[in-house]
């Protein structure tokens, strides 16, 4: 088998194996004593909110202080680094005592694509979902590694670098987070005060809506059609028949896709009870958490055959009261899922009914208005959407970048003593701004 990271030698480099390099911990500790953390993409934090917590706990390995820690399932590749608490970790975790090597240059090398890929192809397993890597694998994998003050000199100049280029996706990610609030702000004020703003204004009579145009009307959205639940079908009907409108189709789209990607197996009496027709408007009804519920999709043309998931709720307009495209975006005014949220009752699973989604207040104003908010409000997103595009797409590249600079540094591709000086990376950031504003 070739080695991933051993396909050239740096002048210098001496070859080891890794079980030279790593002592593995096994020490078996209770997170009464030693408090948990979690093994994330990020490196090693306190255990996360999110985390799955086990009730096990005494029975959670011991993490000291600059010991490497890295996850040894396949479905959470990347997901290590060197540890700066005293802790605990789940038994998944493979937790490495650094000997003869700068814990700092191992958190850079063991995080670096390479080795990730080199890790994985020096597991086993069934499925590429339970493929597992252990120390007893993990030990023979062979690496080059410089003296400590190359060590020393590589991980300084991958912290310094890396950390600018973490300080400019976060940036990114913050302007993207704004554009987000800006497109829900120019969405809520348009919905309920209209385009003009001179317009005269009266009370709605609705808190979250406040003051509308004088001549809106404001009305229960049961009086403008009729509400339905989805379809409970089991998971034998899956696979093949008639399209299937699913939870994810609603949740992750304000509108439909023409062609939804779930087929299930459906009768006559079910493809008529649960149709899914144009202007139909589509509700997340029930989820484990609360701020999934509420979420909602048009649909702009009807879906031949389709029947639409028991976890949603359709709203079904009667007559041209509402234009579909208005309903895009009047569904997502944020106010709606803040009524949802004091309306709701919750148990032991957030639900949203029926009864509370036919009360809910909706400020309609008439029909041509409509049109002439929705084309507006399609124009504004799109220029949104283009400019979120792009720096989704700067942001993909700088990730690419920091993985790329990580993995040359770490493997000795790149002379980091002279590559900074002649500002490679101060170009490599400047063609991709200059990429994004182009």
């Amino acid at each position: 088998m070739t080695d991933i990271l051993t396909l050239s030698q740096p002048a210098g480099w001496k070859l080891h194996r890794l079980g030279q390099l790593f002592e593995e911990r096994k020490e078996k500790v209770s997170d009464k004593d030693f408090p948990p953390l979690s093994v994330t993409m990020g490196g090693i934090v306190p255990q996360l909110d999110t985390a799955a917590k086990s009730d096990d706990s005494d029975n959670r390995k011991l993490v000291r202080r600059g010991d490497y820690a890295i996850n040894s399932r396949s479905d959470r590749k990347g997901s290590g680094g060197v540890s700066e608490l005293d802790g605990s970790v789940s038994l998944i975790t493979i937790v490495l005592k650094p000997r003869g090597i700068l814990p700092r240059f191992a958190h850079h090398l063991l995080r670096s694509t390479a080795f990730q890929e080199e890790f994985y192809r020096w597991g086993h397993g069934i499925v590429a979902d339970l493929w597992t890597t252990r120390f007893a694998d993990m030990k023979n994998i062979r690496i080059f590694l410089p003296d400590l003050p190359t060590q020393k000199s590589i991980a300084d100049f991958l912290d310094r670098e890396t950390a600018r280029i973490d300080q400019l996706i976060e940036k990114k990610r913050r302007f993207l987070k704004l554009l987000g609030q800006k497109r829900a702000g120019v969405i809520s004020q348009a919905v309920t005060k209209g385009l003009d703003s001179a317009s005269p204004v009266k009370n709605s009579g609705v808190d979250w809506i406040g003051a509308i145009p004088a001549h809106w009307r404001m009305m229960k959205l049961g009086y403008l059609g009729t509400c339905a639940n989805g379809i409970n079908i089991g998971g034998d009907a899956f696979g093949s028949g008639f399209p299937f409108v699913s939870y994810g189709d609603v949740y992750k789209n304000r509108e439909l896709p023409n062609q939804v990607e779930g087929l299930v197996q459906s009768n006559n009496d079910d493809r008529i009870r649960y149709s899914v027709k144009a202007g139909d408007v589509l509700f997340t009804r029930t989820s484990e958490t609360m701020e999934e519920i509420g979420f909602s999709s048009v649909c702009a043309r009807t879906i031949e055959n389709a029947v639409f998931a028991g976890f949603l709720i359709r709203f079904r307009p009667s007559g041209a009261r509402l234009e579909p495209r208005f309903s895009k975006f009047t569904f997502q005014n944020s106010g709606i899922r803040e009524y949802f949220a004091k309306e709701m009752r919750l148990v032991t699973r957030a639900s949203l009914s029926q009864g509370l989604l036919q009360k809910m207040p909706i400020a309609l104003p008439p029909i041509e208005e409509q049109r002439a908010i929705a084309d507006f409000l399609e124009r504004i997103d799109r220029k949104i959407a283009f400019i979120m595009a792009k720096t989704e797409n700067s942001i993909a590249l700088l990730t690419e970048l920091r993985a790329a600079l990580v993995t040359a540094a770490a493997t000795g591709q790149i002379d980091v003593t002279t590559w900074g000086k002649q500002g490679q990376m101060g170009h490599r950031l400047d063609r991709i701004e200059e990429a994004m504003r182009a």
